[in-house]
């Protein structure tokens, strides 16, 4: 007789290997053809809402591995909220305004904003935008990512666009909003005004220049002297209109043994000594609050500079003696507004010198740009005996984002968010601290930015954008303020979008009779800047939020990189609080960036780049994804082909305990075999135990954001508990016990369990993979696992003294797998299967423990026999095993050959060949 085919062999179609970049585009297709997303939505309907918000990427580029990471973690919290039976829709949404898409625009038609139409520009813009939200919907697609595909927000709809001006005219009416002269990070390559998140600090090599400003003698007390002035930036000096000590500080004369005499603050007088290699003495000492409104001459222009007194004024670097130039400086011009002092602006939106009758400029230096005009400042300096020292140093200063050129200060007419207007700042930092923020430092981090963060400036001037909806009086130039008009404006917007503003003349806005409130005049002009980006995305919350019926305000979660918290976070906030006086959000999640696996910055030029794309198509989403729930993401992402590698060796992890639960399911029917949990043999109730407190912890992990601890947890479950332990001890009772035994059942009924939960849990983590588990585990035509229920967690199961009884046996298996690992290798066995193990125990309560799982042992430890013995020293003996080996189920057994008819089998394995129960009837 074939004693093989009366064996329980493991039975499945699941297949080993995932072949996933072939298999996962036709779940996919498979998807959309049902129509996954609303029969979700359908199922859930009347459920309370769970609203995950998406911020919205630029539409300028296919996705990269930022995004990748970014929208997977958002579709694990939708598909678990959804799980956990919330109705949690995800609606996409797309930037498809600003400087990105205008950058990129401009490079391929090779032109800049100075030669093109506006109009037929914006049209351009708007198909190259709707270009790539094509393509990036269908890459976030392929991630398994479940959403209203086909109604995104898309920032440039009409309706949005109308939502983003209500909310400038809301903040505008109420009194955040106000134009005014301010000096402002200006990129001159790029010709616009820049925000403060717009802004990269990078290091940069500067001239380092030590200046003398020489004492007027008629308008001070003081004896002709100089004033030693530090800075960094020379070409600034033409805009120089007074020199700012600190009050309390203690100032020098300091007398050369070549009767100069130097002001400067008294601490730095060693470091200038070394520097200069200066000679001579302190004539005199008094404090900064001294030397206030004595007048000294600019060092090479015919203008007048005034000593004056500001706090900001430090004596750690420099001489403590700071030029001020209120045209190129938020400190600068607010000690002018303090004395009076003029704003000069001789710099162009080029970032060049232009001459003009308002003030005076070297002939040299006009038309320059202000990087090179360094180099001709420094000459005349020299020329006229005011440079006292000179060299080069590097320090972090401000870059544009967008092109990477260093930035200005300049001083402009602008539009600004006023931080502090109508108490915004301290209703925005008492706002936050009512919201949960994970992990709790962004808290910390946002609360200090908005401490800090100076008035927001709104405008840009650039093409590509919502227009700021503000009209001037073409007369007197006064803002017309009129809700009239506004309101008219805002459904003009709504009915044509924001081109109507550029396509159109001032009067189409305003009604026939309306006359400017200052000067009576009927002529109008419009704003032709447009909004900052960051406005028309920080309004979402109305643009989205407010206006679908499916969504609502606030949103449960915001989840972004941890720059929003200067970006997006920050400006949706600062217009929720203006508009609506709330936060749009309820909790704060943030994640890191992706870097190479040594940590560092990924770049093209560096060549560390990871396309998600080269990934999916070499490994399939679902190691993406599992890469990214893997990670600890609240700090910055490794990746590497290794990290991705050990990603793989994961996840087939996965696969084969799925592979071994199904393949010991193909005759069992839940309803009909499975046993109550009083009949099960104890390992298996052990089993029960071991999946109720997995899921415990992974339900916790997941409501708590952490996906490396579900992963963790799943995967320690996989190996350590199933593999390398339960599974393992499994395989004799599945495969030789009769088909129908309650042994055997019992096993089954764990197992069955234990996929039941280890499916729903994976598919939050890999969507594709859980879906196939599933229908290879509930059958193909029972629907989509992303359907299904959270399972419910039975703490009846969880035995804590039960699972502390077979830790303690499990550590006495490794103890003996040891002791059988070298008696192979010494070849005194062939399989331990060929060993029987001697357990000497001295402990009375140990032996006693033991005692009680004696019948248990051989199969724990994968052996044919066991032994206990009391004896005065712990010890593990391991021997060849008694009797004959059977040739159906392999343990060695005196039983062997005692029944005639089945002469190679041992007493267990005749009883259940005898009994026909492994026949399948199925």
């Amino acid at each position: 007789m074939d004693y093989k085919k009366t064996l329980n062999l493991p039975k499945t179609d699941f297949p080993m290997k995932g072949n996933l970049p072939a298999r996962e585009p036709i779940m996919l297709a498979d998807w959309e053809k049902q129509d996954i997303y609303a029969k979700i939505r359908d199922k859930r309907k009347g459920a309370k809402k769970y609203v995950l918000h998406d911020g919205p990427p630029y539409a300028n580029g296919n996705i990269h591995i930022g995004h990748a990471l970014n929208k997977t973690l958002k579709d694990i919290v939708v598909k678990f909220k959804t799980m956990q039976g919330f109705d949690a829709p995800y609606v996409p949404g797309w930037d498809c305004h600003g400087m990105p898409i205008e950058h990129q625009l401009f490079k391929e038609i090779k032109k800049t904003k100075h030669d093109v139409d506006q109009v037929k520009f914006r049209k351009m813009a708007r198909e190259f935008a709707m270009k790539y939200v094509g393509i990036q919907r269908e890459e976030f697609k392929r991630l398994g990512i479940f959403g209203d595909w086909d109604n995104p927000y898309l920032t440039l709809d009409p309706q949005y666009e109308r939502e983003v001006i209500a909310s400038f005219n809301k903040l505008l009416g109420d009194g955040y909003i106000y134009r005014g002269l301010k000096p402002i990070n200006w990129c001159a390559r790029c010709e616009t005004a820049l925000a403060e998140a717009e802004v990269e600090y990078e290091d940069h090599l500067s001239p380092s220049i030590y200046v003398e400003f020489k004492v007027k003698p008629r308008a001070s007390s003081l004896e002709p002297r100089g004033f030693l002035v530090w800075t960094t930036t020379p070409w600034t000096l033409i805009s120089n209109v007074a020199i700012a000590v600190h009050p309390q500080l203690d100032y020098v004369e300091f007398k050369t043994d070549k009767d100069e005499v130097f002001i400067f603050a008294s601490e730095l007088l060693p470091k200038l000594e070394e520097k200069f290699k200066l000679k001579g003495k302190v004539v005199k000492k008094v404090k900064g609050s001294q030397l206030e409104n004595n007048i000294t001459r600019h060092p090479f222009l015919g203008r007048e500079s005034k000593v004056v007194l500001a706090d900001f004024v430090s004596n750690e670097e420099g001489t403590g003696c700071v030029h001020i130039a209120p045209g190129h400086g938020q400190e600068d011009y607010d000690v002018s507004l303090k004395y009076n002092l003029p704003v000069i602006m001789p710099v162009d939106d080029k970032g060049r010198f232009k001459k003009s009758r308002d003030y005076e400029i070297p002939d040299s230096i006009a038309g320059k740009n202000i990087f090179d005009a360094n180099k001709e400042v420094i000459r005349i300096l020299k020329d006229k005996n005011a440079l006292m020292f000179s060299e080069e140093t590097q320090h972090s200063y401000p870059h544009c984002w967008r092109c990477k050129q260093p930035l200005l200060f300049r001083a402009t007419k602008q539009w600004f968010v006023g931080a502090d207007k109508n108490k915004l700042r301290s209703k925005t930092l008492n706002e936050i601290k009512k919201i949960k923020w994970v992990p709790a430092i962004g808290e910390k981090r946002i609360s200090s930015m908005i401490e800090l963060r100076p008035d927001w400036c709104l405008s840009r001037q650039r093409y590509w954008g919502v227009p700021i909806p503000v009209l001037y009086c073409a007369s007197c130039d006064s803002e017309i303020i009129d809700k009239k008009v506004m309101k008219n404006i805002e459904e003009l917007f709504e009915k044509h979008g924001s081109d109507v503003w550029f396509s159109s003349d001032a009067s189409r806005f305003v009604p026939k009779d309306l006359k400017c409130p200052k000067c009576k005049a009927m002529e109008f002009k419009k704003e032709m800047d447009i909004l900052d980006v960051w406005f028309e995305s920080g309004a979402s919350h109305q643009g989205v939020l407010k206006l679908r019926k499916d969504l609502g305000f606030p949103a449960d979660l915001y989840l972004e990189g941890s720059d929003q918290h200067r970006g997006w976070f920050q400006t949706s906030l600062l217009i929720g609080m203006g508009v609506v006086g709330a936060a749009p959000f309820k909790n704060v999640l943030t994640h890191g960036f992706v870097v190479d696996g040594e940590g560092k910055k990924m770049s093209k030029s560096a060549g560390n780049v990871i396309a998600p794309q080269e990934v999916i198509s070499k490994k399939g989403v679902d190691v993406l994804r599992l890469w990214a729930s893997s990670s600890s993401y609240f700090d910055d992402v490794k990746i590497s082909e290794e990290i991705l590698q050990r990603t793989v060796d994961s996840y087939r992890k996965f696969r084969n305990t799925a592979k071994f639960l199904l393949g010991n399911l193909y005759d069992f029917d839940y309803e009909k075999d499975a046993l109550n949990a009083k009949d099960m043999l104890e390992i298996d109730r052990w089993a029960l135990s071991r999946i109720n407190t997995v899921l415990k912890n992974v339900t916790s992990a997941y409501e708590r954001f952490m996906y490396h601890e579900v992963t963790s947890c799943l995967y320690r479950f996989c190996i350590i508990d199933m593999s390398s332990f339960y599974l393992d001890i499994l395989k004799d009772r599945l495969y030789t016990f009769g088909r129908r035994s309650k042994a055997r059942r019992s096993a089954q009924t764990a197992i069955y369990r234990i996929m039941d939960v280890l499916v729903r849990c994976l598919a939050p983590l890999i969507p594709f993979t859980a879906e196939e588990m599933y229908q290879h585990f509930m059958g193909r035509d029972s629907g989509s696992v992303h359907a299904e229920e959270w399972p419910k967690l039975d703490e009846r199961f969880i035995d804590d003294k039960l699972e502390e009884s077979w830790n303690r046996l499990r550590q006495l298996r490794e103890k003996a797998l040891k002791a059988l690992e070298e008696k192979r290798a010494s070849k005194v066995i062939g399989s331990p299967l060929d060993a029987k193990i001697k357990l000497y125990i001295k402990d009375d309560s140990e032996y006693n423990f033991l005692a009680q799982y004696l019948n248990e042992l051989p199969a724990l430890f994968i052996v044919s026999q066991v032994e206990l013995e009391k004896a005065k020293e712990d010890a593990i003996e391991v021997i060849k095993s008694d009797g004959e080996k059977c040739s159906r189920c392999w343990n060695w057994s005196a039983s062997v050959g005692e029944e005639s008819g089945h002469p190679s089998l041992c007493k267990r394995c005749v009883d259940v060949v005898a009994e026909g129960s492994w026949v399948c009837h199925e």
